[in-house]
C-alpha cells in the first residue's frame, strides 16, 4: 500500500531531512508541499490549503513549535495521521489542547523524536536494563549544536529567533529527555538544580544551560545544552557505572564501551541522520497502514519530554 503524504514546513529540517527521507521510502508518495514563505516556492501556503485541495493519508509537520500545536489539532480533526517535529509546543501550557484530544485522535499522532529510532538506543537499553555497566549510573550529557558561523548570518539569525522562545534545553531536551525516559524506564524522579549562562549580551535568552536530574534505578544525570558559540565542545553522552563506561558520540551515535580491560566498539551502517529519518518514516507508514497500530514515539512521549525540558528551563531562570 502506498501512503499519500504532505510535508508542511520547508525550512532547514523540512528540506534537509524530512523530504529526502519521504522520497527515499518506496511506500510513500509525496503529494503536497506547503510553506507560508513565498520565497520557498511551495504550491500551498498552509495546512488548511492542503487539506482543502489534496487527498492525503497523513501530514509531516516540520514547523516551529509555536505553530505546531494548532496544526496537529487541525490535522487530527480532519482525520489524517500526523508526524510532528519536536517539540510539539514551547510549554506544557501551550500544549494543553493536545493533552485534551480524544483518544482516537491522539492515536494518529507520532512525534518526531527522530533519534529514538537509532539502533544505538537499543544497544544502550540492553546494557542498562541488563546491568552490564553496573548500578547507580552517572550519566553526563554534553549536547552542543548550532555553531555560530560568521559566514552564515542567516542561520545565526534563525537560531537567535528560536532562543526568543526559550532556552536550548526546550528544543534539544525534547530529544535527550525522551532518550533517558526510554533508557531508564521512566521520566526523572527529581530535577535537583539547574543553571543558565549567556555567552554574550543581546541574546534573547541564555544560550547555555544545564541541570542535575535523578532517574529510576539510582541514575544521576548531569546534562548541559549549548548553542551559538564560535566553537563547540564535543557532543556526547557518557554512562559510568561500577562495571563499565560507555560513550555515545552525539554526531554519529557510534558507541565505545570499556568493561575492565575489554573494549567494545559498536558501529552502524550509514550516517545517523539518514538512518534515523528513514526509520522514522517507516514507522509512520506502519502506523498509517495499521501494521503498527501504536504510534512510537507517541504524543504522550512528546508531552513528557516537553514537561521535563520546561522544568529544567524554569529552574534555570530562562523558562516561560
Amino acid at each position: 500500500m502506498t501512503v499519500r503524504l504532505a510535508l508542511v514546513g520547508l525550512g532547514d529540517i523540512g528540506t534537509g531531512a524530512h523530504l529526502p527521507a519521504l522520497r527515499r521510502n518506496p511506500d510513500v508518495e509525496v503529494v503536497a508541499l506547503a510553506d507560508p514563505d513565498p520565497a520557498r516556492g511551495a504550491p500551498y501556503a498552509s495546512l488548511d490549503e492542503v487539506l482543502d485541495h489534496v487527498a492525503v493519508d497523513g501530514v509531516v509537520l516540520a514547523t516551529p513549535p509555536w505553530v505546531t500545536t494548532d496544526l496537529i489539532t487541525r490535522a487530527t480533526q480532519a482525520g489524517v495521521f500526523v508526524l510532528a517535529e519536536k517539540p510539539v509546543a514551547v510549554t506544557p501550557e501551550a500544549a494543553a489542547p493536545l493533552a485534551e484530544l480524544p483518544p482516537e485522535q491522539r492515536a494518529r499522532v507520532q512525534v518526531g523524536l527522530t533519534y529514538r529510532h537509532d539502533p544505538a538506543m537499543d544497544v544502550l537499553r540492553r546494557w542498562i536494563t541488563g546491568r552490564v555497566l553496573g548500578d547507580d549510573l552517572l550519566v553526563r550529557a554534553h549536547i552542543y549544536d548550532e555553531r555560530r558561523d560568521p559566514a552564515d548570518p542567516g542561520h545565526a539569525g534563525r537560531i537567535e529567533a528560536t532562543l526568543g522562545h526559550g532556552l536550548p534545553v526546550v528544543h534539544e531536551g525534547a530529544h535527550v529527555f525522551d532518550w533517558f525516559a526510554h533508557l531508564f524506564g521512566g521520566g526523572p524522579t527529581a530535577v535537583d538544580d539547574a543553571w543558565s549562562v549567556a555567552t554574550r549580551p543581546g541574546l534573547p535568552s541564555a544560550n547555555l544551560c544545564g541541570a542535575r536530574l535523578r532517574y529510576p534505578g539510582g541514575v544521576t544525570v548531569l546534562a548541559e545544552f549549548g548553542w551559538l558559540t564560535a566553537a563547540l565542545p564535543r557532543c556526547e553522552i557518557t554512562f559510568l557505572g561500577d562495571r563499565g563506561h560507555a560513550v555515545l558520540d552525539g554526531s554519529s551515535f557510534a558507541l565505545d564501551a570499556t568493561f575492565g580491560h575489554t573494549v567494545k566498539r559498536v558501529r552502524f551502517t550509514g550516517d545517523r541522520t539518514t538512518r534515523c529519518f528513514d526509520l522514522q518514516v517507516s514507522r509512520f507508514v506502519a502506523l498509517i497502514t495499521g501494521t503498527d497500530p501504536v504510534p512510537s514515539p507517541s504524543l504522550a512521549d512528546g508531552l513528557a519530554a516537553l514537561e521535563t525540558s520546561t522544568r529544567v528551563a524554569r529552574l534555570a531562570g530562562g523558562g516561560r
